[in-house]
């Protein structure tokens, strides 16, 4: 599990760094695409350790392919623990987010903002603020992954 976290951690730092130079630089919906894929690949390596833990320990048979899939045995896995949860369904909203038709308004400018049209109609608005949000929470959860493979959280 030690390597997937790092792998995750080296993610969080291209998010880093997008966020502090390439976005404050760019300011364009195309970067805010970039940091969304890196939070969603952070998760998928984290995602990915759990169920080849899960595996080995004789828990799972075979680890699912598609990422949905992980998703949801890593969500059967830990069914009891509503923080694993809430990071697994924000995890979800990402992929919405990722797979979304978008727009573009005021790129190039402070106030650049990528316009989502989710599936179920809904419109989210994503601008430097919010993806410095969404970034915290993947940080969370890598934080709060760790925390359970060192002990301390069951």
């Amino acid at each position: 599990m030690r390597e997937y976290l790092h792998d995750a951690y080296e993610e969080l730092k291209r998010v880093e760094h997008l966020i502090s130079v390439s976005l404050k630089y760019t300011r364009t919906v195309d970067v805010f695409k970039s940091i969304i894929d890196r939070m969603i690949n952070a998760y998928d390596v984290l995602l990915l350790g759990f169920l080849d833990k899960a595996k080995t320990d004789g828990k799972l048979q075979s680890v699912p392919a598609a990422p949905r899939m992980r998703c949801e045995g890593v969500m059967k896995l830990y069914g009891d623990n509503a923080q694993m949860q809430e990071y697994l369904q924000f995890y979800l909203f990402l992929r919405s987010i990722n797979r979304a038709e978008f727009d573009r308004r005021n790129e190039f400018r402070r106030h650049v903002t990528m316009i989502a049209y989710l599936e179920n109609d809904e419109i989210i608005e994503i601008k430097m603020d919010t993806i410095a949000e969404y970034r915290e929470t993947v940080e969370g959860f890598v934080n709060y992954v760790k925390e359970m493979f060192e002990g301390k959280k069951e």
